[in-house]
């Protein structure tokens, strides 16, 4: 990762004008604030997602353009109440899990010694653990909700930021600036969130919007197997009531296929939107666009051909 990366080496009208050229970027961005304004301002304009408003499994119509629930109540107001809670859960804990994989991970990385061996020691063992069975366990055994189903899947979920982020404080370290921080007398703490963390900036991005698609599809997958609060309005709790009617067998697909495509299509807007950045941020990726670009201009490449392999040593 390059030192120009951070945070402080360009303002954010660059970064959104650099997003906005990408297309996978771009596509993704709107895709994604397209579900985030239906989650802020959906509500507003249909019922109330428990109300029983006609007769169970009633197929899409004028008055209920995704139809009823086994239970009577309107699955456009259940999509739309679902999008709100999923996207919240799914964000904070993308965010919470970055903050506290980038917490172990610098912090072993920088002092290195027996703070980064028993660090290491400690998101190795979790990182051994499948994350998936892990989860499923812990939410067996502790109580329901939206908090408990998002603590653990930040304590399934952290450790691969984590050794990551160790990986690149280790590099950084041994840079210029940070034996100048160290001569200059500045804190251990300063050092880190001013001269380390911020070149790390799109990698923090890149990891925050890979946690959000793994939260999302893992909290998704817990409440379908009913080990969320099925009270609840989310996602995977309108999936798990589908399967719990026999929408399969009834041939009720209304129930849920509405709900599979907006979690494929939200996993789909935030891979984009990694892809794009992805892009953007590595040098690697802009040389080789670069390149490409070059010689589709002189016209030595057609447009549909196997990619160029640059030599980059």
């Amino acid at each position: 990762m390059k030192e120009s990366t951070g945070a402080g080496a360009t303002g954010i009208g660059l970064w959104w004008e650099a997003i906005r050229r990408d297309r996978k970027a771009a596509f993704g961005i709107v895709i994604v604030a397209a579900f985030v304004l239906v989650a802020l301002i959906g509500p507003l304009f249909v019922g109330e997602p428990d109300d029983l408003v006609g007769m169970p499994l009633q197929p899409p119509s004028l008055k209920h353009w995704l139809g009823t629930t086994g239970q009577g109540q309107d699955v456009l107001a259940q999509l739309i109440a679902g999008t709100r809670v999923s996207l919240a859960i799914g964000f904070g804990v993308g965010i919470v899990v970055v903050m506290v994989g980038a917490l172990v991970g610098v912090t072993a990385g920088y002092f290195g010694g027996r703070v980064d061996g028993l660090l290491s020691l400690l998101f190795n063992v979790f990182l051994v653990i499948p994350g998936l069975p892990l989860a499923i366990i812990i939410a067996a055994y502790l109580p329901t909700g939206p908090l408990t189903l998002g603590m653990v899947l930040v304590v399934t979920g952290w450790a691969w930021n984590a050794r990551v982020l160790r990986a690149q404080t280790l590099a950084q370290r041994r840079r210029d600036f940070v034996a100048a921080a160290v001569v200059a007398g500045e804190s251990s703490f300063r050092i880190v969130t001013r001269e380390i963390l911020p070149t790390m900036t799109s990698l923090l991005v890149a990891q925050v919007i890979g946690s959000t698609v793994y939260a999302i599809g893992a909290q998704v997958g817990l409440e379908f197997l009913g080990l969320g609060d099925v009270s609840a309005v989310t996602w995977g709790t309108n999936l798990y009531w589908a399967q719990n009617d026999a929408a399969l067998l009834t041939g009720a697909w209304w129930t849920f296929a509405p709900t599979g495509i907006c979690v494929a299509v939200v996993g789909f807007g935030l891979t984009m939107l990694n892809s794009g950045f992805d892009e953007i941020t590595n040098p690697r990726l802009q040389l080789e666009h670069a390149w490409r670009a070059y010689l589709l201009k002189r016209g030595r490449l057609p447009e549909r051909s196997t990619p160029v392999v640059v030599d980059h040593e």
